[in-house]
């Protein structure tokens, strides 16, 4: 950081009194302004690497949240019938059976307050590493990038900044918290169903609609909104479906993600420069310093080798689904078509959901290779539904990224035994899967039980 002070404070200007700063503010009223500070910061008890109270408070703050339409009972009426005759037209076209669970309706808050379990999943990994990173540039070792207040013994400085050291990690998590709930407040208008942005955020296997966006989303295309709240429940139910009935498939995707957050570095410049823009006197010039995303991560080799897999399986998922409401909607919906290319645009272009999850962990959900994914399903198709589905039995089951990208190659490198699995191998893989999913239970019950 060349030359800039944190929170944005300058050298004193020539011939100025070296305790007035050159703004107008009084350097001897630093440590009130870093108590004030710490206050604000300060919410009872350990807040984590990201104090999920003041994100979820953020959050509905946002705009969108102010101009939620809600949910009225024509609509949740809606909902329930397009939830019951797309799981009656999914019935024929996938071997995972539907639960039995009520239909889900959610306004925009209600899915902050859902999702937010899951977000804390993915978002932690990322915010642990950026708050080590304040604790190394605020935690009483001088000023970031070496910068000095003329006319100040470096004892006077860690005298003066030692207050930081202090509240670093309530001020890292209050960082990232602005910057989730802002994301996630902005992203609650947008998402159309619990399984929109492709990964699991909810726990329970239940469909679930925001009909306020879905209507919104419709107009948009200007389709019938009847049409779109089927197509949207197609998509919703099979996404639940496929998430219920493969076990795995849930913590490979979380698994995916958190590798990719293990490889981020940070970049500490942004955050120096960041920092140096921050008033103590206005404690909201931070918040508005996170809307522009300060924490931008920097690619790395482990990052692009976990970025691959999970756009991988982000594009098998969204494959699957696809070919499926395909299959289930046939005929019966007229403007499938228009559809389903306006949804491969909204998840191939990287839209508003994307962007605010790269925002949040430098990290865009897309699926890439979906069209390619699309491809295979139907190729496997051919054979019947059943064989379709057993893919899922197993990851190893899957083709890999480099096996999309020459699919003739991958499906002329097969026979029909290979592509049917030995009752053997789908054993064994199955003992590897359980032995999995042991060790993860193992590990949440010592967490819970900690």
């Amino acid at each position: 950081m060349s030359g800039n002070l944190p929170f944005g404070f300058q050298p004193p200007g020539d011939g100025e009194d070296p305790n007035q700063q050159s703004g107008g503010f009084d350097m001897g009223n630093l440590g009130a302004a870093l108590e004030s500070l710490g206050r604000m910061l300060q919410t009872g008890g350990e807040a984590g690497a990201v104090n999920w109270e003041m994100a979820k408070q953020i959050g509905r703050q946002h705009e969108v949240q102010r101009n939620d339409p809600g949910v009225s009972d024509a609509e949740r009426s809606a909902v329930n019938d397009a939830v019951q005759l797309a799981n009656t037209w999914l019935d024929g076209a996938c071997s995972f059976a539907a639960s039995n669970a009520a239909a889900v309706t959610w306004t925009r808050g209600e899915w902050l307050d859902g999702t937010l379990p899951a977000w804390q999943r993915y978002i932690t990994p990322v915010a642990e590493q950026v708050q080590g990173t304040m604790t190394d540039l605020l935690g009483g070792q001088g000023l970031p990038g070496g910068g000095e207040i003329p006319g100040m013994e470096n004892e006077q400085l860690q005298a003066l900044l030692g207050p930081l050291s202090g509240i670093t990690q309530q001020l890292g998590s209050a960082m990232f918290a602005t910057q989730a709930g802002q994301g996630l407040g902005m992203l609650s208008g947008e998402v159309l169903s619990s399984s929109d942005i492709g990964i699991p955020l909810t726990p329970d296997g239940r469909p679930t609609l925001l009909p306020g966006n879905v209507n919104v989303f419709a107009d948009s295309l200007e389709l019938p909104r009847q049409d779109v709240l089927v197509y949207v429940a197609l998509r919703e139910c099979a996404h639940q479906r496929l998430f219920t009935h493969v076990p795995w498939l849930r913590s490979r995707l979380e698994e995916a993600v958190a590798a990719y957050a293990r490889g981020i570095h940070v970049d500490t410049s942004a955050i120096e420069e960041a920092m140096g823009q921050v008033d103590p006197t206005n404690p909201e010039s931070m918040q508005n310093i996170m809307a522009e995303g300060m924490f931008q991560p920097q690619d790395s080799p482990e990052q692009k080798a976990a970025l691959a897999r999970l756009e991988t399986l982000l594009a098998m998922v969204e494959g699957w689904v696809e070919v499926v409401v395909i299959d289930a909607a046939g005929e019966r919906l007229p403007t499938l078509p228009q559809l389903t290319e306006a949804m491969r645009r909204r998840r191939a272009a990287g839209g508003p959901a994307e962007k605010t999850f790269a925002n949040l962990v430098g990290l865009e959900l897309r699926p890439r290779r979906l069209r390619e994914a699309a491809g295979y399903w139907n190729r496997v198709t051919e054979g019947d539904v059943p064989t379709r589905d057993n893919r899922w039995e197993h990851p190893d089951l899957l083709p890999t990224a480099d096996d999309l990208d020459d699919l003739d190659g991958f499906f002329a490198g097969l026979d029909v035994p290979e592509l049917e699995a030995s009752a053997a191998d789908l054993s064994e893989l199955d003992e590897e899967v359980d032995d999995d999913n042991s060790e993860t239970d193992s590990d949440e019950e010592r967490d819970s039980n900690s």
